[in-house]
């Protein structure tokens, strides 16, 4: 049994890890099939109309149907493209994100049936297993950064740099977050954060950190209201712009395997992992936390942030670019950060001081509650006031000329004032002249 790690592996070998990796990759692939549908579905309902209904039952074959396509359209290459790099950096983001479900339990142990073997419901787990999540996740940017950085075109370049300025912002204040579950569970195992969630889910005394991630994971997989680096109205499609056929379908794919990775991170360290809800805990003695049963409630809750997700892009606009960037930096990671802090001094509190987890969580929510009238009676910054429309600009204050701003004007011009000098005709005069010579201008 490894140490630090609540799941034991001791009697798992080669075959029955490669059997639940494959197990796991299928899970993922038949996972985003239902994912397109499932969005389709949802976002029709919002929207007031049937969505997929024609190919199979209730349109379920339609995602299937959307996969052959993108298998049979042609595929185009770049003749500027970087070819190499061009064609890794779709299979650089999928790998990436098939390696998070490795360290995400689905169940705790469980005997196979007719046999007396038993194993966890997953595939691995090790101290450190939430580092390894945050570190794929940092690793599958350099897919979408290659793939801009290839095509060889402005706008995948564009929306690369974008995915990368998004990616370094929202993994911090998601990081930051994560911190505050660390504390409290005290591992940075997934199988340990779910047990140390017996009592209490996380999501309940560390709702700050819980809003800050939902928020994070959102930016973090690029989707709306934060899909800056695919934005069609500014960049087409961002860095995939020049890809079509597979190589499209890989970064799509990529896509929502990302989704469901950021989910399953959600439910297993703030909704209580595999765990039954508190209704259903209560019955028979922890029946329902035991044996197969846990993958349900798995699901169940996975399925209900990826809900979230396809309520975020059915609800909310598109953000600036310099909003997005300001909400990172200005908003989610200072309070991300602040309330890891105020965590940590609870839990030194609760170890040192024997303070018992109901005071420390009041006083969490007396903090919170603390600073959120901080920041809603804080004083609004004063707006600039309007340039006055009837005062002149001085375009050569400075030594050189800068145009005027909304509001401001330029003084006449020196020639339209000065008079005409002897050799230069007079205006009227020679108006005059053109209409004798019956010369006329319309």
């Amino acid at each position: 049994m490894i140490p630090g790690v609540a799941a034991d592996f001791s009697q798992d070998n080669i075959w029955v890890s490669l059997v639940k990796a494959v197990l796991i990759v299928v899970f993922l692939l038949t996972s985003v099939l239902f994912a397109i549908w499932f969005e389709r579905k949802v976002v029709a309902r919002m929207q007031v109309r049937p969505g997929p209904n024609w190919h199979g039952p209730v349109g379920l074959l339609q995602s299937l149907a959307d996969a052959m396509k993108l298998l049979l359209k042609e595929d185009v290459n770049v003749t500027r493209a970087d070819r190499v790099t061009y064609l890794l950096a779709p299979m650089i983001s999928v790998f990436c994100a098939l390696l998070v479900f490795a360290v995400i339990p689905f169940g705790p142990e469980v005997t196979i049936p007719f046999t007396d073997f038993t194993t966890p419901l997953q595939l691995t787990d090790f101290p450190v297993a939430v580092l390894y999540v945050l570190a794929c996740a940092s690793l599958g940017v350099y897919g979408i950064v290659l793939g801009g950085w290839s095509s060889g075109s402005t706008y995948p370049l564009l929306g690369a740099v974008r995915s990368t300025a998004q990616v370094i912002s929202y993994e911090l204040a998601m990081g930051l977050a994560l911190v505050s579950v660390f504390i409290m569970a005290g591992s940075m195992s997934t199988s340990q954060i779910v047990a140390s969630q017996a009592p209490l889910w996380w999501f309940i005394p560390l709702f700050p950190a819980f809003v800050v991630y939902v928020i994070s994971m959102i930016g973090e997989t690029n989707r709306l209201p934060f899909d800056l680096p695919e934005a069609e109205g500014e960049l087409v499609s961002g860095y995939m712009t020049e890809y079509s056929s597979m190589k499209f379908a890989w970064f799509f794919l990529a896509e929502y395997i990302n989704m469901l990775n950021v989910s399953a991170v959600c439910v297993t360290l703030f909704l209580g992992g595999w765990r039954a809800p508190w209704p259903l805990s209560a019955l028979g003695d922890g029946m329902l936390n035991e044996g197969w049963w846990p993958i349900l409630w798995f699901l169940v809750k996975l399925w209900a942030v990826m809900f979230v997700f396809v309520w975020v892009r059915g609800t909310l606009l598109r953000l600036r670019y310099d909003q997005f960037m300001v909400f990172g930096w200005k908003v989610l990671i200072p309070v991300a950060l602040a309330f890891a802090v105020v965590v940590a001094v609870m839990q030194w509190a609760r170890r040192v001081a024997e303070v018992p987890l109901e005071n420390t969580l009041v006083v969490i929510v007396i903090v919170c509650g603390i600073a959120f009238l901080a920041i809603w009676l804080w004083p609004e910054r004063a707006r600039p006031e309007k340039p006055d429309e009837s005062a002149v600009l001085d375009a050569f204050a400075d030594g050189y000329p800068v145009p005027p701003l909304p509001g401001q004007k330029l003084p006449p011009s020196p020639r339209g004032r000065r008079a005409p000098l002897e050799h230069e005709p007079d205006q009227e005069h020679q108006a005059d002249d053109l209409q004798k010579e019956g010369v006329t201008g319309e």
